[in-house]
């Protein structure tokens, strides 16, 4: 059975894309198709905003072309969106009209405010950042949205973009012309401290769209990163200065050699640099965060939160990203429910006598870890560990930064010490000591839980720890029905806990005959 397929067709000032959405089973939704090309219409509108016949023709040749490939993926609907370069002509009406009549197509003009609106709607509803300035720059505007508390306070639109700074001021120049660059750093400084409410702000700064991306891509091959993708990425300023002063002192030809940075951006990457790093320091801000997500995804997540309630939620982004991967990977809802339990038990023993301290953020992390445990079975079961940790760490999680990412993969992959420094010597500079050893810790309880419910039929009821005698503890387990793989499992893996426990453990099981016999009965 085919699922529910949405096409949406955003007709950008720099770009015109096509992007084609499929429903998963989940309440989600994957990536089918997305195809794009560098139209620049923004350039077509001349200084009285009047798109010229050559910017109208370009438009319909892409649209006509676009809307054939959208007929052939079956969707149930195809969205069409336009923003700035036709919101701002004066001659829209009869851009409108044309499209209609030649290609058969109702463009929906976004205002400046819908369009900041879909775009900060996807930040907020797939990262965990609960207050912050989002900023989605394309060809021919700048929309700012502040955001506390996960609601929107205050939104404006600037009437400026990458291809309308780069028309401004680098017309006829060089992409690095010091003159045009200083004179665009002021002008757009100016029209940022034209808001009051930006100064001083101090929150994370949010970028959206293909310029943002493409600063965080070619950081991260510069600086030989060790994951793949750039959703919820922080950069520092001065990360984004270096890589400012990079593109700045790079002749075009340098530029077309940069991994990450994509052709058809290496003229206005500059103008989109200014527009970030100006921004920046108005807020007083030293942080950037990347969204992969942006005003395409916003409207088709709002759209689903309209057909499920709560599809995305916004406090509860993690929780619903762990739960589609459990789905994703067919995990068995009875282990992960066990190991969560199990695992539980162990912590509170452990707490109880003082040995270790989970603060109630890694306890979630814990669980989320428990829940996934080994998902890279799904690929196979003889290197489940490593799929596990790889699949997690390089997959855009909704609501996990990148060092939660690991720390999620960490806890998800553990079998043993030795693999678990092999994973973490490209990220032991993200960690402190203390941190890799509580993620040693409870990678250990989640391993032991796992063993404790080797058959699956939730055989362990009760469990108390002893403490012997100066060198060791007693583990003493309570079960009903049979125990057999449990027993063999739990004094083979015992040493993840003794590492926990400092001590060396002995277990020993007991059966409830009383709980045996009647579950027998």
């Amino acid at each position: 059975m085919t699922r529910e397929r949405i096409g949406l067709l955003d007709v950008g000032s720099n770009t015109i894309r096509l992007v084609i959405f499929e429903k998963d089973d989940h309440q989600g939704f994957i990536e089918l198709q997305n195809i794009k090309t560098p139209a620049r219409l923004v350039q077509y509108v001349d200084d009285k905003n009047i798109m010229s016949e050559e910017g109208i023709q370009k438009l319909i040749t892409v649209l006509k072309s676009f809307t054939e490939i959208a007929g052939r993926y079956a969707i149930i609907d195809l969205i069409s969106i336009a923003t700035a370069a036709i919101r701002r002509s004066k001659n829209k009406n009869t851009i409108l009209r044309r499209v209609e009549e030649e290609v058969g197509l109702k463009l929906d003009i976004l205002t400046e405010k819908k369009e900041a609106y879909y775009g900060n709607y996807a930040v907020r509803h797939t990262m965990d950042i609960v207050e912050g300035i989002s900023v989605d720059i394309g060809g021919g505007s700048t929309e700012v949205t502040y955001f506390k508390n996960k609601e929107v306070k205050k939104v404006h639109s600037f009437p400026f973009g990458t291809v309308s700074l780069q028309k401004d001021f680098f017309e006829g120049l060089d992409h690095d012309n010091k003159k045009a660059i200083k004179k665009a750093r002021k002008w757009v400084k100016e029209q940022f401290e034209s808001l009051d409410w930006l100064f001083d702000l101090e929150v994370v700064l949010v970028g959206i769209g293909g310029s943002a991306r493409n600063y965080a891509e070619v950081y991260q091959r510069q600086t030989d990163y060790p994951i793949a993708g750039i959703h919820e990425y922080y950069m520092s300023k001065e990360n984004l200065d270096d890589t400012f002063k990079l593109f700045e002192k790079s002749s075009m030809k340098e530029l077309a050699d940069l991994d990450g940075l994509s052709e058809d951006r290496r003229d206005i990457i500059i103008p989109a640099g200014i527009v970030f790093t100006e921004l920046l320091n108005v807020m007083k801000s030293e942080t950037f965060a990347i969204s992969n997500r942006g005003l395409r995804e916003g409207i088709i997540i709002e759209r689903l939160n309209r057909d499920h309630e709560d599809a995305y939620d916004l406090f509860g982004i993690k929780r619903q990203t762990v739960q589609r991967l459990f789905k994703q990977y067919d995990i068995r809802p009875i282990s992960a429910h066990q190991r969560i339990l199990l695992a539980d038990q162990l912590i509170e023993l452990i707490q109880d006598k003082g040995i270790l301290n989970v603060p109630a953020e890694d306890l979630s992390l814990l669980h989320y870890g428990a829940t996934l445990y080994y998902l890279g079975s799904y690929i196979e079961d003889d290197s489940k560990s490593q799929h596990t940790f790889y699949i997690i760490s390089n997959t855009n999680l909704h609501g996990f930064n990148h060092k939660d990412r690991v720390r999620l993969a960490l806890l998800a992959s553990y079998k043993n010490r030795s693999l678990f420094k092999q994973y973490t010597k490209a990220f032991k500079d993200w960690y402190e000591k203390s941190e890799l050893d509580l993620l040693l810790y409870m990678g250990s309880i989640i391993k032991f839980a796992e063993a404790l419910s080797d058959s699956q039929v939730n055989v362990v009821q009760s469990m108390k720890l002893i403490e012997s005698d100066n060198d060791s503890y007693e583990l003493l387990i309570t079960y009903s029905g049979d125990a057999i793989a449990e027993k063999y499992r739990a004094n083979k893996h015992k040493n993840h806990i003794e590492r926990v426990l400092g001590k060396s453990l002995d277990i020993t099981f007991n059966k409830n005959e009383e709980t045996s016999s009647q579950t027998e009965v």
